[in-house]
């Protein structure tokens, strides 16, 4: 599938066991793993490869290379008693062709690549399957949710840890938007963000939360109140029994090197626990979104790298 300015490249085994280190007495992930659009499989992994809506959001570029570094780490863990690997598809990724001239035509381009996206996604979701994207901006959360409502007619709860809400004007699409079109649009039934920062989120954006009727939490409580996370996700998982977006910004990770890095925020374990409490409710799991890490250098990518694995494997393992 491509367009102008985008182009899914689907994954082979071959593709896979080239990325995938064998070792005699071990069984790794790589080894277990299907590819492509198989039907059969609980959970498809897509890539997306581009920074383009960071961009345009005047954030930092990178974002496009967290795929490639997160998935090579991800294969090569052990397939095991504990998650074997055999429930996911590596499906493939989006990558993007063209560069950009200014802040309006990246805007364009991501509404370009929503489209490309709501395309791939429809037909998983109307297989019942779980999509989990990796990499790439937050602007791409918006065809998560778009195409939910398009294959199930209805809208969707999405939970979000994130400094930002990303709930800024509808001013073309970008990373810094994605929830505020999908209220607009009505794709959004509910949206929870956890952890925002007292010093980086607007007035305006604040009251936007306020008057969409939806719960915020601060990042500063929870340096006063460590509980008051899980009390919050508590709430969430007894809300209802229904299909929740589960979106992870990697801005949220202390250090993490990201689009918007931060040196304050939550620790990788908080972030784990966060994913293996949801993954491991009565709620359905609609998809898992993994955007923001932008690495920069070769040890950023085995940072970035990594931590997502892990967090792929918490998600995945703890799922009912």
């Amino acid at each position: 599938m491509k367009t102008k300015n985008f182009e899914f490249k689907i994954f082979t085994k071959e593709a896979v066991a080239a990325l995938t280190n064998v070792r005699p007495g071990e069984v790794k992930i790589g080894e277990c793993v299907k590819v492509g659009f198989d039907t059969t499989s609980k959970y498809v992994l897509i890539g997306v490869c581009e920074d383009i809506g960071p961009q345009a959001n005047f954030g930092n570029p990178g974002a496009n290379r967290t795929f490639s570094v997160a998935l090579t780490r991800f294969l090569n863990m052990q397939s095991n008693r504990r998650y074997s690997g055999e429930s996911i598809a590596c499906a493939g990724f989006v990558q993007q062709l063209t560069p950009f001239a200014s802040i309006e035509e990246a805007r364009v381009l991501v509404s370009e690549l929503d489209d490309l996206l709501i395309d791939l996604l429809v037909p998983i979701y109307q297989n019942n399957q779980i999509p989990i994207l990796i990499g790439g901006g937050h602007n791409n959360a918006y065809a998560l949710i778009a195409a939910f409502h398009k294959a199930h007619g209805k809208a969707l709860e999405v939970v979000n840890c994130d400094p930002h809400a990303d709930c800024r004007p509808l001013e073309g699409r970008h990373s810094g938007n994605p929830f505020s079109y999908a209220r607009e649009n009505g794709f959004l039934e509910f949206y929870t963000v956890l952890g925002l920062h007292g010093a980086y989120n607007s007035e305006s954006m604040l009251n936007y939360l306020n008057q969409q009727g939806f719960y915020y939490s601060y990042f500063e409580e929870y340096m006063k109140r460590p509980e008051k996370m899980a009390q919050d996700l508590q709430t969430i998982i007894i809300r209802s029994d229904d299909h929740l977006g589960v979106e992870l910004d990697m801005d949220a990770i202390k250090g993490m090197p990201s689009s918007a890095f931060t040196p304050s925020g939550i620790e990788v374990e908080h972030a784990r626990l966060y994913l293996m409490k949801l993954a491991s409710s009565k709620r359905k799991m609609a998809y898992l979104h993994l955007p923001e890490a932008a690495p920069a250098n070769e040890l950023e990518e085995k940072i970035v790298g990594k931590t997502i694995a892990y967090l792929l494997h918490d998600f995945l393992s703890s799922c009912r």
